[in-house]
């Protein structure tokens, strides 16, 4: 894949995000305004299961093919979750953290309705570069998703919006206007924004050589496959200033006790 084309699965990915979180369009404008239009993407997430159709390697092979390496591996027991990251030698691409379910962790009942979901989706469909925002490639009932919900809200998410970023992120680092978090996460308060204060405002810090916070995702009406409608929080908006590390370059990986609380930007148990 070639960078022309990975730029337009992006901006594809970006679109499709857009749907399901229009504060990121007017959070993005906003920087936007003061930044001489430039607002940097340091990474966007994905989320899946751990199943052999769909799994990490699946959803990663076109930034795979596009010539991005993987460069980090995460483990979340509390969330029955591993995650890896990956990069490209082109820092204007953002970073792709792409997380799974260990399915097999949960009960017999919630792995017996993934794997009937899973089951759904065609060889073909996961064949496509755009498998990665192709939304719910299966039909789910209102109950299915309640059952799902009762032991991961990660599960449930997946469950309802299927494939689809879950968030983009602006590089704090990149931003003329903004270089402290604490002053960027107070424009957006003072804007109306809803931040995810679990954990703090802030998670991780300089000594870690990363910062993040995260809006917390809004709520919009999704439709099951019987009929039935749930308000279910959707995507956010992440932020992220990175630092040095002891050689100059910036840390460009992730600190897993900081991403285990932005996943609650979605949370809603």
């Amino acid at each position: 894949m070639t960078n022309n084309k990975i730029n337009v699965l992006l901006e594809a990915m970006w679109q499709n995000y857009l749907e399901l979180t229009p504060d990121a369009r007017s959070i993005h404008d906003l920087f936007a305004e003061q930044n001489n239009g430039l607002v940097i993407n340091d990474h966007i997430a994905l989320r899946t299961f751990n199943l052999n159709k769909v799994n990490i390697d699946t959803v990663a092979r076109p930034f795979l093919e596009a010539g991005y390496i993987e460069a980090g591996h995460y483990e979340f027991p509390n969330r029955k979750l591993v995650a890896r990251h990956y990069q490209h030698k082109d820092d204007t691409l953002p970073k792709v953290f792409i997380s799974e379910l260990l399915v097999e962790k949960l009960s017999t009942q919630a792995q017996t309705i993934i794997n009937k979901l899973v089951d759904q989706v065609s060889d073909e469909q996961v064949a496509k570069d755009e498998f990665c925002f192709s939304g719910r490639n299966w039909q789910v009932s209102k109950a299915e998703y309640e059952t799902l919900l009762a032991e991961s809200e990660y599960a449930a998410w997946v469950s309802a919006f299927g494939y689809r970023p879950n968030h983009f992120t602006v590089s704090i680092n990149h931003l003329t206007s903004h270089q402290d978090i604490q002053d960027l996460n107070q424009t957006l308060i003072n804007s109306g924004y809803t931040l995810n204060t679990n954990g703090g405002e802030v998670k991780g810090s300089p000594e870690v050589l990363l910062e993040q916070s995260s809006t917390m995702a809004g709520k919009v009406k999704v439709t099951f496959d019987d009929g039935q409608s749930l308000d279910i929080p959707s995507c956010f908006y992440e932020f992220a200033k990175r630092y040095p590390m002891a050689d100059g370059q910036l840390y460009h990986g992730f600190v897993a006790a900081s991403a285990d609380k932005i996943f609650e930007s979605t949370d809603q148990r």
